[in-house]
C-alpha cells in the first residue's frame, strides 16, 4: 500500500506541476507570443489561445442547446463511453489478427520472410489517407441484410494500428524458448499445437504484455483520428472537432474533450494493466543473468 499511495502521490503532484506551469507562462508569457527573426518560438500566452486551468473545469457545468440541453460533463462522458466501445473492439480485432499473423509466422519461415516487409511497409501508410479509403471500400460492402455502418470504419482503423505490435511482441515471444526446451518436447512426440500451446506461447507472454500496451495506445490514437477524418458521431474526437470550431468563443471548452481523449486513453491503459497483474501474477520472477 505505500507505495500504491506514493505513486498516487507522485501522480497528483506531476499534475499540480503541469498547471502550476501552465498559469506560470500565463502570467508572464507575451500575449502575442515570441519571436526570433520572424519565427515564432513561444506560443500566445492570451485568454483565447491559453484560458485558465479554472476555466477548464468550470466549462464542465455549462449546458449545451444542440445536445438535448445537456451539461458538457455528460457530453464528454457520453463520447468517451462511445469511443471505449470502438477502441476495445478494434484492440480485440487487432489483437487476433497480430497473434494469428505470429502463429502463421513463427510456423512457416517462408511466411515470415515474404510477410514482414509488407507488415513494417503498412504502419508507413498516413492514417488520415486510409481512413476515406476504408470508409468508401466499406460503403461497398454489402453482404444479404448487411450494411456498413461508419463506426466499422473506425474499428477497422484502429485494428490497422493495434495489430502490428502485437505481431511482432508474439513473433518474438514464440520464437523465444531454447533449443533445448524444443528438443525436450520433441522428445516426447510433442506435436507442434501441443509445442505451441503449453511451450511457447507461456514463453511468449512476457513479450506479448509490452506488445498489448502498445496496441492499446494505438488503438485509441486509430479510433480518435479515424473519427475525426470519417465523421464517426458520437465519439471523442468528433467532439473534439465541434469544440474547437467554438474555440474563438469558447476556448476553455475544447479541454473539456481533451480530457475526454485522456480519460479515454487512462480507461484503455487501466484495463491492460489489469489483465497484466492476472497473467503475470503467477509467473516467477526472471533473474538477470
Amino acid at each position: 500500500m505505500p507505495a500504491r499511495v506514493r505513486r498516487v502521490v507522485m501522480f497528483v503532484v506531476a499534475l499540480a506541476l503541469v498547471a502550476c506551469s501552465w498559469e506560470l507562462y500565463k502570467l508572464v508569457g507575451p500575449p502575442d507570443g515570441g519571436s526570433v527573426n520572424g519565427w515564432t518560438v513561444l506560443p500566445r500566452a492570451g485568454d483565447r489561445q491559453m484560458p485558465h486551468v479554472w476555466e477548464w473545469f468550470a466549462r464542465f457545468g455549462d449546458v449545451e442547446p444542440s445536445f438535448d440541453n445537456q451539461h458538457v460533463w455528460q457530453i464528454v462522458l457520453s463520447a468517451v463511453w462511445y469511443s471505449l466501445r470502438l477502441v476495445l473492439a478494434g484492440f480485440v480485432l487487432g489483437g487476433v489478427v497480430g497473434v494469428a499473423l505470429a502463429v502463421v509466422m513463427a510456423r512457416l519461415k517462408v511466411v515470415e520472410r515474404g510477410l514482414m516487409p509488407l507488415l513494417v511497409a503498412s504502419q508507413t501508410v498516413p492514417l488520415i489517407a486510409l481512413a476515406p479509403l476504408v470508409v468508401s471500400w466499406g460503403g461497398k460492402l454489402k453482404i444479404g441484410g448487411f450494411e456498413w455502418e461508419k463506426w466499422m470504419s473506425a474499428v477497422v482503423l484502429g485494428a490497422f494500428l493495434s495489430f502490428f505490435p502485437v505481431a511482432i511482441g508474439t513473433l518474438k515471444g514464440l520464437t523465444s524458448p531454447k533449443p533445448e526446451a524444443l528438443e525436450l518436447m520433441q522428445s516426447y512426440a510433442a506435436s507442434w499445437r501441443q509445442t505451441l500451446f503449453r511451450l511457447r506461447f507461456p514463453a511468449a507472454v512476457p513479450f506479448m504484455v509490452p506488445a498489448f500496451k502498445l496496441a492499446g495506445s494505438a488503438a485509441v490514437f486509430g479510433v480518435l483520428v479515424s473519427e475525426m477524418s470519417t465523421g464517426v458521431r458520437g465519439g471523442v474526437g468528433r467532439l473534439i472537432i465541434k469544440f474547437a470550431n467554438e474555440a474563438s468563443s469558447k476556448p476553455a471548452r475544447l479541454f473539456t474533450s481533451v480530457f475526454g481523449a485522456i480519460a479515454l486513453g487512462l480507461c484503455m491503459a487501466g484495463l491492460i494493466a489489469f489483465v497484466e497483474s492476472r497473467l503475470m501474477r503467477n509467473r516467477p520472477k526472471e533473474s538477470m543473468a
